[in-house]
């Protein structure tokens, strides 16, 4: 008796060790992959970088054009430091090699945690990673055609008032230039946030309907923080920024409704033959 009750407590141990040693394998296994994915990323980025540098003027000059069209006829930007021109191309070069990256560097990420996700989290998730992207191209890009040609012809228009002659270091032209895109390219994910918030469960789209006047004053708020102090931008960001809070109602209703969990559909099924009249 004694020795069967040994027999079976040893059992025991070797298939509790024997699991132990099965969840650090595939921890370490786990691991490695996250490691793989983050160096092939890293390479992709650093390939493209080296791209980017080789073309960075022609990138910096395409970025430039909002300023060169409100410069007076005849001036042109300048560089009042000697290593100004170095460290403004290398910067522009990075965060072009980062932004053209971002497809690669998301789908890294999302092959390595869609083996762990249900099929109604992969519907939910795929949307969501791509909405993300897309939100942020269409910020970055309505501040270079729209808001930057328009707060540069107002500041210079002041000077020209003055008599005074404007001249524009491109170094504070892509410091200024690089706080308008991260304003407009992170304000511009308000709808991906909005469906985030519904699909846990943290708000439901009625909230969301029913706060739509504490944005409205909140959005003016938000363009006048991330925005320079010129009421022409502020207006362009706050207004935007209201009517994408509009869109993400209407995407977050949508989402909720396509990508259910089974759990859910029960749910809502059960709840329907409950309700009188439901199979009238």
């Amino acid at each position: 008796m004694k020795l069967s009750i040994f027999k079976r407590k040893g059992q025991a141990a070797a298939a509790a060790a024997s699991a132990g040693q099965e969840q650090e394998e595939n921890f370490i296994s786990h691991l490695v992959e996250l490691r793989d994915r983050m160096i092939r990323s890293l390479w992709v980025v650093i390939l493209i970088f080296i791209v980017c540098f080789y073309f960075s003027g022609d990138i910096m000059k395409f970025l430039s054009q909002p300023l060169y069209q409100a410069l007076p006829a005849g001036t042109r930007p300048i560089f009042t430091d000697q290593a100004g021109a170095f460290f403004t191309l290398t910067k522009v070069s990075f965060l072009a090699a980062l932004l053209f990256s971002l497809p690669w560097v998301l789908y890294q990420a999302w092959a390595f945690v869609a083996p762990g996700l249900y099929e109604h989290e992969k519907r939910f998730a795929l949307p969501l990673i791509v909405s993300s992207v897309f939100f942020m191209v269409v910020g970055i890009s309505f501040a270079y055609y729209f808001v930057l040609p328009a707060a540069y012809k107002f500041f210079i228009s002041f000077a020209a008032q003055t008599g005074a002659e404007t001249l524009q270091d491109l170094q504070k032209y892509w410091d200024f230039t690089l706080s308008i895109f991260f304003g407009f390219g992170l304000t511009f994910e308000v709808p991906v946030v909005e469906m985030l918030l519904v699909k846990l469960g943290m708000v439901s789209v009625q909230q969301l309907r029913d706060a739509r006047r504490y944005v409205l004053v909140g959005a003016f708020v938000v363009a006048a923080v991330l925005t320079p102090p010129d009421v022409l931008s502020q207006f362009m960001l706050a207004v935007p920024l209201y009517l994408l809070y509009e869109l993400g109602i209407f995407l977050a209703g949508f989402i909720k409704a396509h990508s259910a969990s089974p759990d859910e559909k029960a749910a809502k099924e059960k709840q329907a033959q409950q309700t009188p009249g439901a199979g009238a």
